[in-house]
């Protein structure tokens, strides 16, 4: 009991300290958004530049409604024209005459297009209504760029002066973007690969999350259970923050008349369930079987927010037996190794059209599967927790877990031999034995 206590301060402290730690994320420590600049030619009062956005990350995807990038000019140059994407705000451009540029504003503000934008105004891995899919899940699919070009600027490589305080919404606040820095010109291959051509000019922005920035409270929590255990552990109460307790949904018959539901103007407002713990997601962890050589786990990620659905999502565990995966049922499957000494972590997404969707709070707002695992019997046991995972990341935020000594525990005669010959068969044996 001493050692469960322990284990529960110890492990307080440690989800504290990595809350509220700065960017680094110990499971995806070089995970980061790169934003490159290239420019691609020299116009006579500027440049013409593309920029590309490469999302390094594991396992956090650009959600909808997408980024929004940001910057402030060093002098007082204007866009001049855009593919690809637009700024929010034309600005003041009244000294302007004839040709009027696309943004005047010092600080532009820029979004990406949505899809099915006329083919004149698209770019290459354009206009996908800001949505980027994480590196670990997508690798090609990662990026997003469009084309500026800029006026009133430098025109060689001496005169152009960097952007700077560059800000990065993806889709809401969490990201700290760092100076632009200049870096050797990016290298392109031609079409029929024998030939390549160089950027006159390349400059990186590299941006990296930090979860205490982007919000108070956790957004998801974790509930365990296990076949040896009657007791189910949820949630911890209030895990997500119970500010949004009075404005919840008390049951599934009332929300669809709920005029919150369709009258909010805020795009990201959140219209969730009424539970203890006020998390809009709840994933849940259940040991379901031992046998001789493996074991089976159960994973369930519930939806409680009404108002939204996840179209990527994506799901990290870290668990020391996640290195000897022997087969999972429903979801897509990528081991994660942060540390090349180590293999304890594991991404978990949705098989595409069958349930990489995780629909609204309802019926239909849960996805599940089941993962088999060779055991490792140097290691393996069930006792002290052991079998549950140490790390949960929804979606690239750390879920809270319930503290370790209100885990289920072992029965006092299982923790004897759980996984060797069966208690009540040994007892009737010796019973007759005795007789």
């Amino acid at each position: 009991m001493r050692l469960l206590l322990i284990l529960s301060v110890l492990s307080s402290l440690l989800v504290l300290f990595s809350y509220h730690a700065g960017a680094y994320d110990p499971l995806d420590p070089n995970g980061n958004i790169t934003i490159k600049w290239d420019v691609m030619s020299w116009t006579p009062d500027g440049y013409v530049a593309t920029v590309t956005m490469n999302n390094f990350q594991l396992y956090r995807h650009i959600m909808n409604p997408g980024w929004t990038l940001g910057w402030s000019w060093a002098k007082k140059e204007v866009i001049w024209s855009m593919q690809g994407a637009q700024t929010t705000e034309q600005g003041d451009c009244s000294k302007f005459k004839g040709n009027v540029p696309h943004c005047c504003k010092k600080t532009p503000t820029v979004v990406d297009l949505l899809p099915g934008v006329p083919y004149n105004q698209q770019f290459t891995n354009c206009c996908k209504g800001g949505v980027v899919p994480a590196w670990g899940q997508d690798p090609n699919g990662a990026l997003s760029s469009f084309q500026v070009s800029v006026g009133q600027a430098g025109t060689s490589n001496k005169t152009v002066k960097l952007p700077k305080n560059f800000t990065l919404l993806a889709p809401g606040p969490g990201y700290t973007c760092g100076p632009a820095k200049i870096v050797p010109s990016t290298v392109f291959l031609t079409a029929d690969k024998r030939r390549k051509t160089q950027a006159l000019m390349t400059w990186n922005v590299t941006c990296t999350y930090s979860q205490f920035l982007a919000r108070k409270n956790p957004s998801c929590c974790v509930s365990l259970s296990s076949f040896y255990n009657e007791t189910i552990t949820p949630c911890p109460t209030c895990a997500c923050g119970c500010q949004n307790k009075k404005n919840c949904v008390k049951s599934d018959s009332k929300f669809r008349k709920d005029k919150r539901l369709h009258n909010s103007k805020k795009e990201n407002d959140q219209l969730l369930q009424c539970t203890h713990h006020m998390c809009p997601i709840r994933v849940h962890w259940h040991v379901k079987i031992n046998y001789k050589d493996y074991w089976r786990v159960k994973i369930a990620i519930t939806n409680f927010n009404y108002k939204m659905n996840y179209t990527l999502w994506t799901l990290a565990v870290q668990h020391p037996n996640l290195n000897n995966i022997t087969q999972v049922f429903s979801f897509d499957y990528k081991p994660l190794v942060p540390y090349a000494s180590v293999n304890d972590t594991a991404m978990f997404f949705g098989m595409k059209y069958y349930n990489d969707l995780l629909m609204e709070a309802g019926p239909a707002g849960n996805v599940q599967s089941e993962v088999l695992m060779r055991k490792n019997k140097d290691t393996f046991t069930l006792k002290q927790g052991w079998a549950f995972p140490h790390k949960v990341y929804f979606n690239g935020d750390e879920c809270m877990l319930p503290p370790p000594d209100s885990y289920p525990i072992l029965p006092n005669s299982a923790s004897l031999n759980l996984f060797t010959f069966p208690i009540s068969i040994s007892s009737f044996l010796f019973f007759i034995f005795f007789l």
